[in-house]
């Protein structure tokens, strides 16, 4: 083990204690705040997933590894989801994502408990975000964890083009699409939301990713595959860049078993790092 490198505790009791912040057009953010214990070794932003929130699994298993390795934990709803923030999922773009992961990070940078390093984290559209922050801020941040980010609005099209071409054109024709979520949830997605990821692509900068930066994705993610991580992967310099699959796993991580294995890779990530 490398000289300050994480020490994982076997039993943690961690505290938590919950924020509300305004982002910049004045929408209410929700987060949490959770300490294990101790004094922190650094601070992890997390951001879930496009009609997702905070507690799911997928962002769950992110946030207690990191609280295991000694970090304390900052896990938020974006606005226009889910959660407990405010906004209307059918205002919700990958845009609105990268603006809320920007003002949510800035603000706790600024906070009396904050504690470098920063970690940024984050599933799909919220690890679109926190790999986008990392090459916005790339001074600033430590470590980044992205899980089947969204790597740039064409491959995004590409994915549903080559996975569900049928409906994706019924999209495009109809302009709406409506679809139950996994917890019952009615999501109306309207064919602006999805044109507006055009807008972004991580590629440009990923030079910039110097930082040590770990992709998990699954082997069957349909939305985010592993041959579009492995695009980004190829285009960030150095050797800090460690890309993980996690076999016949879909895009979100549902089961225990996969659930243990993403905090298996995170862990095993970060056992060597020094802080």
């Amino acid at each position: 083990m490398a000289p300050n490198a994480v020490e994982f505790s076997k039993c943690y009791n961690p505290t938590m204690k919950k924020f509300e912040l305004k982002n910049r057009y004045e929408l209410k953010i929700v987060g949490v705040l959770e300490t294990s214990g101790n004094t922190p070794r650094g601070t992890c932003v997390i951001q879930h997933g496009w009609g997702g929130h905070k507690d799911k699994a997928t962002v769950q298993s992110i946030k207690d590894t990191f609280l295991k390795a000694g970090f304390q934990t900052f896990n938020f709803d974006a606005t226009h989801s889910f959660g407990e923030s405010e906004g209307n999922f059918e205002q919700s773009t990958l845009g609105s994502f990268w603006e809320d992961f920007e003002d949510v990070t800035n603000w706790v940078r600024i906070q009396g408990w904050f504690l470098g390093p920063l970690a940024v984290s984050g599933h799909s559209k919220g690890a679109y975000a926190a790999v986008r922050y990392a090459e916005e801020y790339p001074t600033d941040v430590g470590f980044v964890v992205a899980i089947a980010p969204v790597v740039s609005g064409e491959l995004s099209f590409e994915a549903h083009k080559e996975n569900n071409p049928e409906e994706f054109a019924q999209w495009e024709q109809e302009g709406v699409l409506t679809r139950i979520g996994s917890e019952g949830d009615i999501k109306v997605q309207h064919w602006s939301q999805m044109k507006e990821r055009l807008n972004h692509n991580l590629l440009v900068n990923a030079e910039k990713l110097t930082m040590p930066i770990l992709f998990i994705t699954g082997s069957k993610d349909t939305s985010c595959p592993p041959k579009h991580i492995q695009q980004l992967f190829d285009h960030i310099p150095g050797g800090n860049k460690t890309f993980e699959i996690i076999e016949n796993a879909p895009h979100s991580f549902n089961t225990n078993t996969q659930q243990k294995e993403c905090e298996r890779i995170i862990e095993n990530w970060l056992i060597n790092k020094t802080f």
